[in-house]
């Protein structure tokens, strides 16, 4: 049984003009459409239903135990999950702050040797585009490598209803969505059957030490 994360970047509780959310409606989608499927789950991680300390300290920083229950649960989700879905507004041209946030309180350790998606939205024409090229860096870096297909929602609020739905040309959207999300299952699934034949953490260790540690030979100051 394979599992999936879809992230929802957004920590709004409306979207004006609407009473409802308008990333949950997305998010939602994305969840329907991959839980739909022979042998797959799929659960939304909405910032809105997390509590997060402030001021910032990321769930690697406190010892094993001593994690609070948010972050342990999630790390814990993270690390057992095959692959994840980006949800993201645009916000000045990239990726949004909530999500950001969210995902930076996690290690790429827990990301790395598993395939992503990117999922950008709007209210408006260009759906979210635009944050995408900056989601594909963030994603890299954080070892979850995204899938070249994307999903962009231009007038999320009228493609979709409050229940994750598609309002019109039903057909024509689950194609569209499914040829990104069967990129991503295709890729988690690869992984994981190739994790059972060679431990990538035998090939790439993660730097958990010290930050000089992804320094290059003779880079150190001396």
């Amino acid at each position: 049984m394979a599992h999936y994360l879809v992230f929802l970047g957004s920590t709004r509780n409306s979207t004006p003009p609407s009473p409802a959310r308008l990333g949950e409606r997305v998010a939602k989608a994305c969840e329907r459409l991959l839980s739909s499927l022979p042998n797959t789950t799929a659960e939304i991680i909405d910032p809105l239903t997390l509590s997060l300390e402030a001021p910032f300290k990321p769930h690697f920083a406190y010892a094993q135990s001593d994690a609070p229950g948010d972050l342990a649960q999630l790390a814990d989700k993270i690390a057992h999950a095959d692959g994840y879905v980006m949800v993201s507004p645009e916000y000045n041209h990239s990726i949004s702050p909530a999500l950001s946030h969210l995902l930076n309180h996690f290690g790429a350790s827990l990301f790395a040797f598993k395939p992503s998606a990117i999922v950008t939205y709007s209210m408006g024409q260009w759906g979210g585009v635009r944050a995408a090229v900056a989601m594909r860096a963030f994603l890299s870096e954080l070892g979850c490598l995204p899938v070249s297909a994307m999903i962009h929602v231009p007038k999320a609020q009228e493609a979709l209803n409050e229940d994750g739905q598609f309002g019109q040309e039903q057909e024509r959207w689950e194609s569209y969505f499914g040829r990104t999300l069967g990129q991503l299952m295709w890729w988690a699934e690869a992984t994981a059957n190739y994790k059972n034949q060679v431990d990538p953490t035998k090939v790439s260790p993660a730097f958990k030490t010290a930050p000089f540690q992804r320094n290059a030979p003779g880079s150190e100051s001396s």
